[in-house]
């Protein structure tokens, strides 16, 4: 059986988890925890990093990029990329957008200060990195916002893995109570949506040591 080395507060790993169970492919899920750098996770990605894919077959694909094209081109069925090349290039400008833009100008400040500083032995929090991923969320919840205000999805008419890159972005963010939720209605309808999809549901149940989500995190009613 295929095999996910994830980290479950990573929206990197989280986007891959979600990817599996829309295109309905099962994997056996190995929790990591990066920081440790275990021999057996190196062995697999000598980067040391989540997530990683393991096939049946032997073939490892390591980085989270690198997974969801794979399980696009490798399985068909339930595609997540959009139908003709004009989607496919809207969807992968999103998911750069939320893997890389709001990776670097929110969840770095919010959830690496947070909590993986601690994790990864490199002292207390920066209070002014924390203040600046809570003001730069508001513009990606904007930027959501307008998208849905035009489409059906963020991508276009149909769900794809902008929504799901966005989502998991957004998810370990919602965890620590960090998204303004009331103050942009049109992103929160949208986020309630995704996270009542039957792939999201094992996400919401994941929890840290010595964390607690709010209340509204895991209701699917918000």
């Amino acid at each position: 059986m295929r095999t996910l080395h994830h980290f479950s507060l990573q929206p990197q790993s989280r986007r891959i988890r979600i990817q599996l169970r829309e295109k309905k492919l099962d994997a056996e899920l190995v929790a990591e925890k990066p920081w440790e750098r275990r021999d057996g996770l190196l062995r697999l990605n000598p980067a040391g990093e989540t997530p990683v894919l393991a096939e049946e077959g032997g073939l490892i694909v390591a980085g989270c990029y690198a997974i969801g094209e794979y399980l696009e081109e490798a399985y068909a069925e339930n595609p997540l990329l959009g139908a003709d090349p004009a989607a496919r290039a809207e969807t992968r400008r999103l998911v750069a957008w939320f893997d890389d833009k709001f990776e670097r100008e929110v969840t770095r400040n919010l959830l690496h200060e947070k909590l993986l500083r601690r994790l990864y032995g490199q002292g207390g929090p920066d209070s002014g990195a924390i203040r600046a991923g809570k003001a730069n969320i508001k513009i990606h919840l904007d930027y959501i916002s307008w998208l849905t205000e035009r489409r059906n999805w963020l991508g276009g008419n149909s769900f794809s893995l902008a929504d799901i890159a966005a989502a998991a972005q957004l998810s370990v963010i919602d965890y620590l109570g960090d998204v303004d939720w009331e103050s942009h209605g049109d992103a929160k309808n949208w986020y309630a949506r995704v996270k009542s999809r039957p792939s999201f549901r094992a996400i919401l149940a994941d929890t840290w040591p010595g964390t607690q989500p709010p209340p509204h995190y895991a209701d699917l009613d918000f």
